[in-house]
C-alpha cells in the first residue's frame, strides 16, 4: 500500500493564488483578478514551488504544480 504525499502548508492566498493562475492563461489575469500586483503573483508562485520542494515533491514548472495540486485536492480535472 502507497501513502498519501505529503502535502505543503500553503496559506489561504497561496491556495487563492495558485487555483487561480492554473485557471488562468497569464499571471496578469490573475494579478487583476485578486486586484494584487504580477510581481506578487510571482512571489506566491516562488513560494509555492519552495514549499512543495521543501516536502521533497519539486515542482519547478506550471504543468508539475498542476499535477501537485490535483494530486493534493487543490483543483479537479473538471475544473480545468
Amino acid at each position: 500500500m502507497t501513502q498519501d504525499p505529503v502535502g505543503p502548508h500553503l496559506s489561504e492566498r497561496e491556495v487563492e493564488v495558485l487555483r487561480e493562475w492554473l485557471l488562468s492563461d497569464s499571471k496578469s489575469r490573475v494579478a487583476q483578478n485578486l486586484y494584487i500586483s504580477v510581481g506578487t503573483v510571482g512571489t506566491h508562485l516562488s513560494r509555492i514551488r519552495e514549499k512543495y520542494a521543501d516536502v521533497g515533491r519539486n515542482a519547478p514548472t506550471k504543468c508539475e504544480l498542476l499535477v501537485r495540486a490535483i494530486q493534493d485536492q487543490i483543483v479537479t480535472i473538471d475544473e480545468l
